[in-house]
This record gives C-alpha cells, structure tokens and sequence, in this order.
C-alpha cells in the first residue's frame, strides 16, 4: 500500500465526523429555534397546547430543552418548518383494571392532554408519564395501577438498532461462508478487524482460551449494540439522535444480563472464595461474617458500576454538545452581538465535542465488554495446584 493509500481510512474517518459535527450543529439549531419562537402554540398544528410560560413568552429555557433531548418520550420529534413541528407519533399501549387500551399518541394533543380517561403529565415529578386523568395530584387509595407497556422512542431505536444489527451480521456471515478461503472485502472487512480484536484482546485475555467461545455471543451482542447505538445517537436526523445508551433503564438491563451470567457460571472455587476468602484473618470471618458480606456486596455493586458509568458518559457527552447550543441563545438574550460572537466558540467546541463522541462512543463500548469479560473471567478461574 502506499503511503498516501494508508492515510485514506483517517481521512474518511474525519470527513464523516465533520459531516456529523455541521449536522449535529444544525440539527440543535432548529431544535433550539423552537424554544425562542414568538409563535403561540394555537398557531402550530403539531404545538403541544399547555407548554410552560417559558415557551409562550419565547423565554429560551436551556434545562428544558436539554432534558427533552436526552429523556424518553411517546413521539419523535423530527424537524420544524416554520411553525409546525414534525413529529412521529408512537403507539400507546396502557393496562389498566385488567383492560388493554391501546391508541395513538397524537390523542394526547390537546388542551387536556388527556384521551380515554388518561393522561400525558406535562408537568411536575411526573412529567411524561401517562396517569389516569383526574388521579395525578390526588390519587384514590386501593386505585388500580396503569402499567405502561407503549412503543415509545428508546423502544423504537431499541428495535431499529436491533434489526440493523441483525441485518449487518446475517449479511456478514454469509459473505464469509462464501469467500471462506479469499480476503474479506467490503462490510466484512470493516467488522472482521473488530470480531477479532474482541475475540483475541478481550475475551481470551479475561477469560481464558479454554473457556472464551462460551461467553463470545454475549460479548459480541453488547459490544456492538453499545456501539451502534451509541454511533445513533450521534445522528441528528431521524432514525438517529435517540439517547439508548444514555437511559438508565436500557444500561441496567444490560447490568442484569452480565450479572446473571456471571453468577450462573460462576464455579465452587468461585463460590467458596467468596464465603471464605482466602489471605483473610479468621476473625474478619468467623463468627461475625464480615468478609462474606463485604464479597456479596460486590458482587452487586458490580453491574451497577457498569449501569452508572455508560449512561453518565453517554448522557454527558448529549448535554455537553446541547450546552455549547444553549450558550448562543443565553448570551443572544442579553446581546444580540455577543450571541453571534458566542456563536462562533460554541459551533466550534460543538464540532470537537462531537468528534469526541465518536472515540468515546467507541470507547465505552469496550469498557462495556472489557468489564464483563473480567466478571466472566473471575467466575469461572480454576484454583492453582502446586
């Protein structure tokens, strides 16, 4: 290869990443344009009625839309074209005394925010959830629970991402079945480097050549559903821009899963450890257990240090890129010359926070697995003979 031939992957690279960076940059922009307009919301056929007093008197408030990029919602936001707001509405879906009640999202919009007896709180500890009308503030004692099982954005990404993933590796598979005996070529190319890298530099590493294959599917599967989620999220446009990998509960199920194989797995010498841990004073452990207590407890705290430190990351990294926005809209408020100057500082961080999110998206994908492939590791090391 030559030597300008080897620099054309980094160039790529760093072409796309700028594409995603003025992308991201206009993409937030208009999102910000709707917390500024001097609009009523009676004038937008997709406007929320009952906004806070903030949106009516064009008050730009940086926290709420923030929190709106970064939370779950019932429909997906796409784009706004003047002063109508293009949104996808998301499938209801509640049960309630026994009953199933499913119906559009877009029954919400109205004064009320309310449909069939429900409501999409809009304000308050609450805010996004639906209750049952007239029982938010007041709730009835011994008043049947509304369990909400609706296809709402996270959900939506969940299963795209999900479909793409299985799309990518059924047409990977069968490349390789194909040109078992050439070199891989095309979208094998790009992922064989990273089966490996994960099959050799983590999962033989953490947890042995004997033992690896068993535990590759799942190593596999969380590697690249962190990261292709993660690389969505980067995406300004439908069907990007959804925050998987920066909601709590989708990085607690993947906890869970690590945590249960890691504690099905687990051998005696595993167990016995644990209850009696070796090099410790018997006094730590008999008769008051303290050792034995301090080991379960970190056996939990594990899958939560997983949770805590992919959505911090991945939420942090949103809320960065949407400040650098808000400041524009912030200093604009005061100056209208300082926010143009501010513009300038803030589009420039924005396309380097946004760069950055590229390697880190990477990056915890792999502190993801990494981590899991040590707790699968510890589970299933067989005591040293002399």
């Amino acid at each position: 290869m030559t030597a300008s031939g080897s620099y054309m992957p980094a160039l790529r690279f760093l072409t796309l990443s700028l594409i995603f960076g003025v992308l991201l940059v206009c993409r937030s922009f208009a999102s910000v344009q709707d917390q500024t307009s001097l609009v009523p919301a009676s004038d937008s056929v997709f406007e929320h009625p009952g906004k806070s007093e903030g949106h009516a008197s064009g008050k730009f408030n940086a926290g709420e839309m923030i929190m709106e990029h970064v939370v779950d919602n019932h429909e997906w936001h796409v784009a706004e074209i003047g002063s109508m707001h293009l949104t996808i509405p998301l499938p209801v879906i509640l049960l309630y005394d026994g009953k199933l009640f499913t119906f559009c999202s877009s029954r919400f919009h109205n004064e009320a925010h309310s449909y069939m007896g429900f409501k999409l709180e809009q304000e308050g500890p609450h805010k996004g959830k639906i209750v049952r009308a007239g029982q938010d503030e007041h709730p009835v004692a011994g008043s049947p629970a509304v369990y909400d099982f609706s296809i709402t954005k996270i959900v939506l990404a969940i299963l795209m991402s999900s479909l793409l993933l299985v799309l990518v590796f059924v047409s990977v598979a069968r490349a390789y079945t194909r040109n078992r005996d050439k070199a891989p070529s095309g979208l094998q190319s790009l992922l064989e480097p990273l089966i490996i890298f994960i099959r050799d530099d983590i999962a033989k590493s953490s947890i042995g050549e004997k033992k690896y294959e068993k535990f590759m599917p799942f190593l596999l599967t969380v590697f690249f559903f962190v990261f292709f989620n993660n690389l969505f999220g980067l995406i300004p446009f439908f069907p990007g821009g959804a925050n998987v990998t920066g909601n709590i509960a989708v990085t607690l199920v993947l906890a869970v899963f690590t945590f249960i194989i890691t504690t099905i797995n687990g051998n005696k010498h595993y167990w016995v450890d644990i209850i009696n841990t070796p090099g410790v004073p018997w006094w730590l452990k008999f008769p008051v257990p303290l050792m034995p207590v301090v080991e379960i407890i970190g056996i939990i705290t594990k899958p939560f240090v997983l949770m805590i430190r992919l959505f911090a990351n991945i939420t942090a990294g949103h809320i960065i890129v949407l400040g650098f926005i808000s400041l524009i809209f912030i200093f604009g408020e005061m100056n209208a010359a300082i926010g143009y100057g501010v513009s300038v500082f803030s589009v420039a961080f924005m396309i380097f926070m946004n760069l950055l999110e590229l390697l880190v998206a990477f990056i915890q994908a792999y502190v993801f697995t990494l981590l899991s492939a040590l707790y699968f590791g510890l589970a299933t090391i067989e005591p040293e003979h002399h």
